[in-house]
């Protein structure tokens, strides 16, 4: 069996006024720092790692080397993790993008699963690349505990992917900064055992 922390970075000053972030390298603030340090510190307490991997976008990275300076193991970067590319949302608020694009917009909260963002990806482009990455690191990493750390679009999708749900159901799950979840992957079925803990964070 491999265990799997899939974990989403921490707070970052986009996360708290809601831009769309993407790809944009928006670093942690000062709130997500801390939560970072916080969650190296619950992972340690509680798994002992074998890898870690991250999103190649700062504040992923930054998160990641939280968690890995614990376990003196080095943050190996998979760039597809990358968040989701909002195109021409990028760093827009959804008020801002709905002036310009308000089907777009209202298609995007009320049906994502149909929504390909100007210039940017699908979520069902999205899933492919993301369960890649799990197959790819489950058959890596045989009988051992690893670390994902990524973002919210990314991580819903991976969560939808491995209950096999479809992704109509994205705004179904939520994803806390600094949240962990934790996945079992055994003959090529997954068990979801927990997610979106933060109990770490309110210590």
């Amino acid at each position: 069996m491999t265990r799997i922390l899939l974990v989403r970075h921490g707070q970052t000053e986009w996360n708290r006024v809601e831009r769309f972030r993407g790809r944009a390298d928006v670093p942690l603030n000062d709130v997500g720092l801390a939560q970072a340090e916080a969650t190296g510190q619950r992972v340690a307490k509680e798994w002992q790692l074998t890898a870690i991997y991250s999103s190649p976008l700062v504040r992923a990275v930054k998160t990641a080397q939280a968690i890995a300076v614990h376990f003196d193991l080095p943050v190996q970067i998979h760039p597809d993790l990358a968040d989701i590319d909002y195109g021409d949302w990028q760093g827009m608020t959804p008020e801002d993008a709905r002036q310009r694009w308000p089907d777009q917009i209202d298609n995007w909260y009320n049906h994502p699963e149909r929504t390909r963002i100007p210039g940017g990806e699908t979520l069902a482009d999205l899933r492919g690349r993301a369960m890649s990455v799990v197959d790819e690191l489950v058959e890596k990493h045989p009988n051992e505990t690893i670390a994902i750390v990524g973002h919210t679009v990314i991580n819903r999708i991976i969560l939808l992917g491995i209950l096999g749900l479809g992704n109509r159901r994205f705004w179904r799950l939520h994803q806390d900064t600094c949240a962990i979840n934790v996945i079992q992957a055994e003959a090529g079925e997954f068990t979801l055992v927990s997610m979106n803990d933060t109990c770490h964070l309110h210590g």
